[in-house]
């Protein structure tokens, strides 16, 4: 499969517009499409700022329960510059849960169905920047 890549991850959430809310507004993904599609179906696919795979807020697997996806990688160049533009964007958390390894430090947050998201400032990506 030369030359696959990743497009788009499907994100299983309970209420799209609430979730879209979020991805737009506080981690400032760009709505890439939001049209109907099927009988009483909505594609609400984002993109990260930053380019890179998109995702869909997904409401019709019923084996995907919103807030079953967990450990998704946003990687940013500076941890304290996301965590401060998460901070005026609402998002509450203490400096005190950045947590270190040898290839990157980071923090976790939850979208508003319990998605589990981890912001990461990649060691390798932040010695390239």
């Amino acid at each position: 499969m030369r030359g696959a890549q990743v497009s788009v991850v499907s994100i299983p959430v309970a209420d799209q517009e609430r979730a879209k809310k979020f991805y737009v507004e506080v981690l400032g993904f760009d709505v890439v499409v939001d049209n109907p599609f099927g009988e009483g179906m909505r594609w609400v696919m984002l993109r990260p700022p930053g380019g890179g795979a998109a995702i869909t807020l997904v409401t019709w697997f019923p084996e995907m329960r919103p807030g079953s996806v967990q450990g998704t990688v946003l990687s940013v160049a500076s941890l304290e510059e996301a965590l401060a533009e998460l901070g005026r964007r609402g998002v509450e958390m203490e400096p005190a849960l950045i947590q270190e390894a040898p290839w990157a430090r980071w923090v976790t947050i939850d979208d508003p169905d319990g998605n589990g998201w981890v912001v990461q400032e990649d060691r390798a990506f932040a010695e390239d920047a």
